[in-house]
């Protein structure tokens, strides 16, 4: 704070992202598939949130760790917690309202209670209690000297009973918790329909809430809470751990099971001689608990059964081709011919299998050479690059096993690489590879070889690619398919110093050239030129770089940053009066990183794998490419001035975090970036 700038804290920003996630659901112009998925998706980022960044602060709260930029860990647990309540409270009002309005405008009624259900109704709860759940409940209780253990991210209820004896009920109360047969059994379980001839669906809490005498059969049951507990998903491995890096990620996938205590979230109805209980029990301050709805969980609003609803999650247009793929049936042709870039996920992203399959059958084709950060499941991509491998080519994958929540997918997809006789290099002491790019090395005819580059924005991954905004860039070039090797010599020993000529990669140019462009801005500003610089990225932390902002923007350079989630500039300071901050949530998440200098692009275009976070500048391997085709960079250009102009679902951060919707003029047209997009390239391409 010398300068006297200010900066946000970088989780609150990403709760002002999930708040603008949980929002969206509320949309009119969207599905109920879509509305579903925000929910959906609001509860579990709060959920990974808790498991990763609540769980660091408690460790920092306890001296174990120290976390940028925080003084007070324990305040700003405290400032997150009340965050956190105020959204889950809202999100299951969101449910009880404009969810259940919305089905039952569709003919379905959810029942977010056991009121209003007919005798009927009550009757099949009870026979599907007997029949189908009581086989998967687990009850114990709290005040016999047992140690329970929750499951993390399980919800259970906490039940008050009082025991039967023979002059009626006891005067103390017992305590109970009871885990919900969740993952063994559908969460939404349809019912006979009413009266009223709609058809009728229950959470399976509720079942389980009829059933619950049952299963205290010497005790009346006083009430019953939702309430989880989240664990620290942190495995436990030191970040320059420097030996069988997979072996240790092998052994230490159970602690996330049994991690360290990190979030515990009731129902607020839940009174005070119950709470008490769980305080005792589970080792949480009032201050660490996270009060909420009635039902947890609610990112198994995606699982709502299909056969009510009858739409997709997005009514999908079919796939724009581009024009020279159309006439080609070989990409690695099409290549030849010139750079290509596919825009995803309006472009399929088939066409990067093909390029790996064409690759594995191409008797040119002499080695392969890839990156994997996240990968589908069942990876078309890794069958192709064991089918290469087959066919006597040289495969080397640098598998990043340190993805977290993807440790266990990468370790068994890389097992099976490395059992097809591809070479496997794994995570890196101190790093992890983020960057998304691939090298095929090819004979020419001349006896020499020539390569092809594969750079992205995203993951080598087909499931994210149909649902992720992302830009991958194919091209010969010599210059970046000699850096992009470099690159990888330098994945393989990180004591080589390597040298680029046109990318920028962390870790090696990319602070100095990123603010070396900055800087560039700033001094054409002050020379009474016009300064101009377009960042979209998801994430914008580290203070050198906003500070450099804030300098260009008292320079007058005029800046606007479209920032997905984390964001710590401030906007609506006199340091920062030239910037324009905002984000985008709609149907597609945002995750193609793109960067632009001067009027239209005119002193640099770059697309990058990289955010401006600390972690992504200081602690991963990324990489930025400069896009030097004319076609592809007025593309680009195209596309940011779209994401500017959005004044359908992109919102304006102000100086308070909040995400203001932009007011449209009643002769305005109106314009929604991803439904623009799409209509732009698929006129670019008849």
């Amino acid at each position: 704070m010398a300068k006297g700038y200010k900066y946000f804290n970088r989780d609150i920003s990403w709760l002002s992202y999930d708040r603008l996630v949980m929002e969206s659901a509320l949309s009119e112009d969207i599905s109920m598939r879509e509305k579903l998925g925000f929910m959906s998706y609001h509860s579990s980022n709060l959920d990974e949130f808790f498991c990763v960044r609540v769980a660091a602060y408690r460790r920092a709260a306890e001296g174990k760790i120290s976390i940028d930029e925080v003084s007070h860990p324990r305040a700003m647990l405290e400032r997150i917690n009340m965050i956190v309540s105020s959204q889950m409270l809202d999100a299951s009002e969101i449910v009880k309202t404009a969810i259940c309005e919305e089905l039952k405008k569709r003919g379905v009624v959810l029942h977010c209670s056991t009121e209003g259900l007919t005798e009927e109704q009550t009757r099949f709860a009870k026979e599907y209690f007997d029949k189908e759940t009581i086989p998967y409940i687990q009850s114990v209780l709290l005040n016999k000297g047992m140690l329970v253990f929750l499951t993390n991210n399980r919800p259970y209820f906490a039940v008050k009973l009082r025991k039967k004896t023979r002059n009626g009920l006891s005067k103390s109360y017992d305590y109970a918790v009871v885990k919900l047969p969740l993952g063994s059994l559908p969460r939404f379980i349809e019912i006979p329909i009413g009266r009223d001839r709609y058809r009728h669906v229950m959470f399976i809490d509720d079942i389980v809430r009829i059933g619950m005498p049952e299963l205290f059969p010497g005790y009346q049951v006083e009430g019953m809470w939702c309430i989880k507990m989240s664990r620290d998903a942190d495995l436990g491995i030191s970040e320059d751990f420097d030996g069988d890096i997979a072996g240790e990620i092998r052994d230490n996938l159970v602690n996330r099971k049994t991690g360290a205590p990190a979030g515990f979230y009731h129902d607020i109805s839940t009174p005070k001689d119950m709470l008490q209980c769980l305080k005792k029990n589970f080792g949480f301050a009032e201050n660490e608990m996270v009060a909420c709805g009635r039902y947890l969980n609610l990112s198994q609003l995606v699982d709502f059964p299909e056969g009510l609803i009858r739409e997709k999650k997005y009514q999908e247009r079919p796939k724009v081709v581009p024009k020279r793929l159309k006439v080609s049936p070989s990409l690695l042709s099409v290549v030849e011919e010139g750079d290509l870039m596919l825009h995803f996920p309006y472009e399929s992203f088939d066409y990067v299998i093909r390029l790996f399959n064409e690759a594995a059958r191409d008797p040119k084709v002499t080695e392969i050479k890839v990156t994997q950060y996240r990968v589908a499941t069942n990876s078309a991509v890794v069958d192709s690059l064991i089918m290469a491998a087959a066919n006597n080519k040289k495969v080397t994958v640098f598998v990043e096993l340190k993805a977290r929540f993807d440790e266990r997918n990468n370790l068994l997809l890389s097992e099976r690489m490395k059992a097809a006789g591809i070479r496997i290099i794994y995570s890196i002491p101190n790093l992890k590879v983020h960057a998304k790019i691939a090298l095929i090395v090819r004979e020419s005819g001349d006896g020499q070889s020539k390569s092809i580059a594969y750079i992205s924005t995203g993951n080598f991954n087909e499931q994210t690619a149909a649902v992720y905004t992302d830009h991958g860039l194919f091209t010969e070039d010599a210059a970046i398919c000699e850096d992009l090797n470099t690159v990888f010599r330098y994945l393989e020993n990180t004591n080589y110093k390597p040298k680029m000529r046109k990318l920028i990669v962390s870790q090696i140019n990319m602070t100095q050239r990123l603010i070396g462009l900055i800087d560039k801005e700033k001094e054409i500003a002050e020379r009474g030129g016009e300064g101009r610089i377009v960042l979209k990225v998801n994430g914008l932390q580290n203070r050198d770089i906003i500070d450099k902002l804030y300098e260009a923007s008292m320079a007058g350079v005029k800046i606007t940053l479209i920032v997905r989630g984390i964001c710590c500039l401030v906007p609506g300071q006199p340091y920062s009066e030239n910037i324009v901050l905002k984000r985008l949530v709609d149907k597609y998440l945002e995750h193609g990183r793109i960067w632009a200098f001067g009027p239209n692009g005119d002193r640099g275009v770059f697309t990058s794998s990289s955010d401006l976070l600390n972690r992504n500048i200081f602690k991963r391997v990324e990489v930025t490419v400069p896009i030097e085709n004319s076609g592809i960079r007025g593309r680009l250009m195209e596309i940011l001035d779209l994401m500017e102009r959005d004044n359908v679902k992109m919102r304006l951060i102000d100086e308070t975090m909040n995400n203001k919707e932009q007011k449209r003029g009643k002769n305005e047209k109106a314009i929604r970036a991803q439904e623009d997009i799409y209509d732009l390239l698929e006129r670019a391409e008849q």
